[in-house]
């Protein structure tokens, strides 16, 4: 037997892990070590793995389970909560983007049908990639956050008619116009999503609790693949594309009670598979062609990043966004994405798009990738370098904003989040008639809070200027609920040395990071983890007929241990 391909599989293997691992700790995107380890190994590069045909056919199914698990995620109550971000921004953008890239195309010299096909590739961003890194920033639910993913959304939509666009287009006869191949592509698209959806409401929801009796999770996962694989072979057998068919499937599986388990079975295979796919991606990129393109990819590059950052800041402005909020969701989407690829390398592969229009294609995009964590990164710090003004004059605006609602307040707590634990804080200092002001960075939340007369102010609890526009020197106690510990241990040495005496309690999810916020000011820090595990032991002993005393005795040695604060009033044993 013949085993020589496993020493390229195992080259391959070591050298994705040596690249993600480099890339994790740069804080960098894994997308970017796949896309590194495609362009090294490949047959323009090294060339330890020549033959990437077989390869790219398997990475194909990364797309698929890609769109299965947005498929998962969409759903018309979703679309209707953000239907201006989704519906107003994304298809504006998505629509002046595409026509914008077609007609400089097309005036370029190149055909109708390769026009609109780069149109698309522009026109995508990458969802992965910005929604991880938004997460982790805690910008998801800000006012440019919200912009951002009602793009994005829009934009993982619309993939499914580009594809089916390029694969009509790659088999189109010569005599129809591109304008009866869109029509003709659209129509069949719709009557395949028709026909999908009406014979997936009848069988899937049936299927899967037939299945889910057997209480099996290898029969489980194997009926998800088989559902997932199998709506994308019926659209590939009507001549679509097989992403299509993955997404008609989540999106009636989203609608089911076995959601979230699909989706949970469904990402190891995601998640592998979507790597290779970008792999495979960077193996289409030659290189050694850099040298002679170089000009042009340069060129390419800068329109591309230029022409999204000012039509996503302009549409922003439009809509009545304000200059830093416009400008902050242009600088995150300036750059391709991952659906860009998808249709990129179907194009390719159909000789739609000629190999030398390609490859600069594929290395502007590339390059934008690889920008875009940085931008994403310091997209704050970028509009306040570009707009100073304007980013002042808004921060002075929520600073007043501020200072207005706590002018009057005096001992009183200031809660920074107003989520779940948030919420439940508030609610027990107003059992007890305390005073206090909250800020949260989700403009949504803040708006329901203000509809109830809460007094919740739109604001980023980690900049001191807010902080003491709440009245932090009149305060008698803050409190930390944020989600990320990291925006706690940005302000609190800036808070303690200002008001040295001022009890400051911060909200962590276990104890991780305990010494480093003490450290920082912290009077008391709660771990989450530890008071649901006390709570649990608590009722557990309960159960196992201790006496009551007894417990009540066990936790607070516990809690007296543990928390320097308490110590002051539980007495000795």
């Amino acid at each position: 037997m013949d085993l020589s391909y496993l020493n390229d599989i195992l080259i391959m293997f070591a050298a994705t892990v040596t690249f993600v691992v480099v890339f994790l700790r740069l804080r960098l995107p894994p997308i970017l070590g796949y896309l590194c380890v495609g362009v090294l190994m490949g047959p323009y590069g090294l060339g330890v793995i020549a033959d990437t045909e077989h390869i790219r056919a398997f990475a194909e199914f990364g797309v698929v389970f890609l769109l299965f698990s947005i498929g998962l995620e969409f759903s018309l109550p979703l679309l209707m909560r953000m239907k201006l971000a989704v519906l107003g921004f994304g298809g504006l953008q998505v629509l002046l983007t595409t026509l914008i890239t077609a007609i400089i195309s097309v005036y370029l010299g190149i055909s109708l049908d390769t026009a609109l096909v780069i149109g698309g590739v522009v026109t995508m961003s990458s969802t992965a990639l910005v929604i991880s890194q938004l997460s982790a920033q805690m910008e998801l639910h800000t006012h440019h956050g919200r912009n951002t993913v009602g793009i994005l959304l829009f934009q993982d939509v619309m993939v499914i008619p580009f594809l089916i666009l390029v694969a009509h287009l790659t088999t189109a006869a010569s005599d129809f116009s591109p304008f009866v191949t869109i029509a003709s592509a659209l129509v069949e698209g719709i009557l395949v999503l028709l026909l999908i959806l009406l014979l997936g409401r009848r069988v899937l929801r049936p299927l899967f609790r037939g299945i889910a009796r057997f209480k099996s999770t290898e029969l489980f996962t194997l009926t998800v693949l088989l559902v997932t694989l199998g709506a994308a072979w019926i659209t590939h057998q009507m001549g679509l594309s097989l992403a299509l068919g993955a997404f008609v499937a989540g999106m009636m599986l989203g609608e089911t009670e076995f959601r979230h388990q699909v989706e949970a079975e469904i990402r190891p295979f995601r998640d592998v598979l979507l790597g290779l796919f970008f792999i495979t991606i960077g193996m289409l990129f030659n290189i050694q062609l850099l040298p002679q393109v170089w000009p042009w990819v340069l060129m390419l590059l800068s329109a591309l990043v230029l022409f999204k950052l000012i039509l996503v800041t302009g549409l922003c402005r439009l809509m009545g966004c304000d200059g830093s909020v416009a400008l902050r969701t242009g600088i995150i989407l300036a750059h391709g994405g991952e659906f860009g690829f998808a249709i990129l390398m179907l194009a390719l592969s159909g000789d739609l798009l000629p190999a030398d229009y390609g490859q600069v294609i594929l290395a502007a995009l590339l390059i934008s990738m690889a920008m875009a964590p940085l931008l994403i990164r310091f997209n704050g710090q970028l509009v306040s370098l570009i707009l100073p003004t304007i980013s002042s004059i808004d921060q002075q605006a929520s600073i007043n904003q501020i200072a207005d609602s706590a002018n009057d307040l005096s001992g009183h707590v200031i809660i920074c989040g107003y989520g779940r634990a948030g919420q439940n804080i508030a609610t027990i200092l107003k059992d007890e008639d305390i005073s206090f002001i909250a800020m949260d960075l989700d403009p949504l939340l803040v708006q329901s809070a203000i509809k109830m007369n809460e007094p919740v102010i739109y604001g980023d609890a980690s900049h001191l200027d807010l902080l003491k526009a709440a009245g932090l020197s009149r305060a008698a106690a803050v409190v930390f609920c944020l989600d990320n510990v990291n925006a706690a241990l940005k302000v609190l040495p800036q808070v303690r040395h200002i008001e040295p005496d001022i009890p400051i309690l911060v909200r962590a999810p276990d104890n991780s990071q305990l010494n480093q916020l003490q450290e920082a000011g912290a009077t008391e820090v709660i771990p989450e983890i530890m008071e649901a595990s006390l709570m649990i032991s608590s009722h557990l002993l309960l159960i196992l007929k201790l006496p009551i005393s007894r417990v009540f005795s066990k936790m607070r040695q516990v809690q007296k241990k543990r928390y320097s604060l308490l110590r002051k009033y539980f007495p000795d044993e």
